[in-house]
This record gives C-alpha cells, sequence and structure tokens, in this order.
C-alpha cells in the first residue's frame, strides 16, 4: 500500500463490532468518519453473541467432525448444527465450499491460519481501550475470565476437545490448560448440575458484556467527532472514480473519499458489484437470558452441546446452535428450545421458563471460514467481514488492518491471508 494518500472522509457502513473499531482506528489516523447502518449501533449479530475473547476456541467452523456427525444431524431441527430443506444456490454454494474446507487438510491449514492470529486480537482490544490524541478510548473494559471453563458429561468427550488444542500446538499456537474432575467445577461453579463429569480450565482468555462494550465502543467514536446514523437503509454504492456515494432510502446519499462495507451476513449482494464473490452465508445463532439461584462468574462453554455462556452481571446469557438459512427469517422458538434441552442437564437451580431477550442473530460465515478483509475491485471501496463466530474477537484487529490499509500504514501480515478478491466458493 506504499504511496496511498489517506482519505480525507470515509463512510462506514454497518455499526457492528467490525464497524465501529474500522471506525475508531481510522479516527487514529486522522480521518472524519460516518458510520451508517439499516438498524443502529449492535443491532446484527454483535448484540446477542457470547462476548467470548478466546484465542484458544477461535478456530474455523468447518471442521472434520461434520462428516462424522453425519448428514441427519444437520437436517434436524433440534440439532447444534441445522441446515432447512430449500431450493437455495446460494446456499447450495456455500454448503459445497464448506464441505470443501471439511478435509482433514484444509481444516488443518485453516488452522494453522488461527494459530498465526494468537493474541493479536486481544491486544487489538487493549489498544482500543487507550486514550490517545484523536480522543478518549473505549472506557467498557474486557473481563479476564480467570479461567474460562468447559464442562463434559463424560471424560471421552473431554478427550475429542483436547485433540483441538493438540491441532492448535501442531500448527504453531499453544493452549494454557488444566484438566478437573466435575467436583472441581462445581467448586468453581456451584451452579452445574452433578451431570457433569469432567473439566478443563483455560488460561489467559477473556470476555465481555457485548450489549454494554458496543455502546461504549459507539461513544468513544462519537467523542472522537464521528457521526452514527441509524435507520439508514443503503440501496447502492457509487464509485464516482474520484469519490464514492453511499445511496441510502428516502433520497439520502453521502459522498465520500472511502467506503467500509461492514455489513455482515448482508455483504454478498453489496460487495459483489466490486468483484467479491465468495459467498457470505447467514449462520444464525440464537441466545436469551437467565438468573440461577447462584450466578455463575465464569464464561462456561459445553462442547458437545453446542451450549456458551456468559455471566452479564445480573443475567446469564445462554447461547446456541449454527442455522444456515437467509439471515431475515424470523426467530424459530424451537430452536430456543433445542438449547434449553441441551443446557437443562448441566445447570442446576436455573427456570427455564423464566427465560428474558430471546434474540437470533445472522453470523456472516464464509466456506473457508477466513474473513474477507481489504480493498475490493474498487480503489474507494474495501469490505471486512465473514469472521463467522468470531467477529467479536477478531473485530479490533479487523479495524486495525483495514485502517492501515486506506490509510497507507504498514498492515498486520495476517491480513494476506484475508484478500476479499481471493477464488473459491
Amino acid at each position: 500500500m506504499a504511496g496511498v494518500t489517506a482519505p480525507d472522509h470515509v463512510v462506514v457502513v454497518g455499526a457492528g463490532f467490525v464497524g465501529l473499531s474500522t471506525a475508531w482506528y481510522l479516527q487514529e489516523a486522522g480521518v472524519k468518519v460516518t458510520v451508517v447502518d439499516r438498524g443502529g449501533v449492535a443491532s446484527g449479530s454483535s448484540w446477542g453473541n457470547a462476548g467470548w475473547l478466546t484465542p484458544a476456541l477461535t478456530l474455523p467452523i468447518a471442521e472434520p467432525a461434520i462428516f462424522a456427525n453425519g448428514l441427519k444431524m444437520m437436517l434436524d431441527p433440534t440439532s447444534p448444527l441445522y441446515i432447512p430443506l430449500k431450493a437455495d444456490a446460494k446456499l447450495l454454494r456455500f454448503l459445497l465450499g464448506f464441505a470443501w474446507h471439511s478435509m482433514p487438510k484444509r481444516w488443518e491449514a485453516a488452522m494453522r491460519i488461527f494459530s498465526e492470529i494468537g493474541g493479536s486480537g486481544l491486544d487489538a482490544f487493549d489498544e482500543i481501550a487507550q486514550a490517545t490524541t484523536a480522543g478518549p478510548g473505549v472506557h467498557e473494559l474486557t473481563k479476564p475470565a480467570n479461567p474460562f471453563l468447559a464442562g463434559f458429561t463424560s471424560f471421552k468427550d473431554r478427550e475429542s476437545f483436547l485433540h483441538e488444542f493438540e491441532m492448535i500446538e501442531k500448527t504453531g499456537g499453544s493452549v494454557d490448560y488444566e484438566l478437573l474432575t466435575g467436583d472441581q467445577l462445581r467448586g468453581i461453579e456451584p451452579t452445574l448440575s452433578d451431570n457433569v463429569a469432567a473439566g478443563v480450565a483455560i488460561k489467559n482468555q477473556r470476555y465481555i458484556n457485548p450489549p454494554k462494550f458496543m455502546a461504549s465502543l459507539a461513544e468513544s467514536v462519537v467523542e472522537r467527532g464521528g457521526d452514527i446514523i441509524g435507520s439508514f437503509n443503503v440501496t447502492d454504492i457509487r464509485d464516482n472514480k474520484n469519490s464514492v456515494t453511499v445511496i441510502g432510502s428516502e433520497g439520502r446519499a453521502i459522498t465520500a473519499d472511502h467506503v467500509v462495507l461492514a455489513t455482515g451476513a448482508w455483504m454478498t449482494d453489496m460487495a459483489k458489484k466490486f468483484g467479491v464473490n465468495v459467498v457470505v452465508q447467514a449462520g444464525r445463532g440464537y441466545s436469551f437470558t437467565v438468573e440461577p439461584e447462584h450466578m455463575p462468574t465464569h464464561p462456561i462453554y459445553f462442547p458437545t452441546q453446542r451450549v456458551a455462556c456468559t455471566p452479564l452481571g445480573d443475567r446469564f446469557r445462554i447461547a446456541g446452535t449454527m442455522e444456515f438459512r437467509d439471515v431475515n427469517h424470523k426467530l424459530e422458538p424451537k430452536r430456543i428450545e433445542a438449547i434449553v434441552a441441551a443446557a437443562a442437564p448441566v445447570y442446576k437451580g436455573i427456570n427455564w421458563e423464566h427465560r428474558r431477550e430471546e434474540w437470533v442473530g445472522g453470523r456472516p460465515c464464509t466456506a473457508d471460514g477466513l474473513p474477507l478483509i481489504g480493498q475490493t475491485g474498487s480503489a474507494r471501496v474495501s469490505v471486512g467481514g465473514g469472521h463467522g463466530m468470531w467477529g467479536v474477537a477478531l473485530g479490533p484487529l479487523t479495524g486495525k488492518i483495514l485502517a492501515a490499509q486506506i490509510t497507507g500504514e504498514q498492515v498486520p501480515a495476517i491480513a494476506r491471508h484475508f484478500n476479499p478478491l481471493r477464488k473459491g466458493f
């Protein structure tokens, strides 16, 4: 990117983790930013996720175990991974690519990339917490897990989970963890039931309260002089050769020097006119909150059940499932019930009927598991998205990469893997 002239004004489309992080880092470089969103701050998958910042678990979702579990599971509405039967060319293309990248050698290649990312995602969170000459940092800080917990109803299930750590080490990464008995796990979190037979305590992981953190990040961007405009439904992006115009509904338009598309699961349709042909498919996740008799103080993961749990202060968020279907499809109560059925046996002291904040969000997934970060076929249009389940954990790092590319600064080496113009499904 040597010789690139930094733009004066950039419009960021999308007020989620990636969009607001990109705006923050652009402000660090002295660029004026305007963020627009069809809803508002964190109106997509940034609000209801588990909020984990876990390098040990930031792995490609396409994995060989998909074949072991079989197609029957994927067609079961109560399973952790669900694919509704529907004639959809885009979904079929994505699923073919997903199966291709689930092959052992391709999964291992993707694992090497995630191992290379390592803790750089956490480093970016630390950077945006700092006040600089551009303005205040994000005041809502990340929380150390101390430790992050994983629970299992059998020792066999734990062995399968530990195989992933072996692969991380094989591909150049490392994980610091300790094995626990079920009783030791309950000693840390009394709300776990006697059905939990074994556990793992993973060190050096963090988490956040997603709604609070997003509000704080948005506040920081505004205090630094940025504009955030909600209810701005983008209908077109026009490259004017010397500028770019973002066209919104009701005749609204904003012209700037550059635009960043951070539109999550809605990226494909908007970015393909600029040469981005990799499919971004919604992998919809569900969550809700409950109030246990004994409020947990650690994030807890049940890998076999695919249930992710995070303490949010006065409530406990339960999240799970991966549902490949249209991002705009309504919330399906059966998917919430499936999470309850999976979580209820491993907890006690929770009234599962007293659920609040039931939510569904479309996590933007690529078939190869790698995000799309960088310039498109237009020198004035960049994209950031396709992180799957890791848009939160890698949001600030993505913003750092994009801002460096756009302003001509040194780009983190890891960015070479995320070319949005790459060939593939």
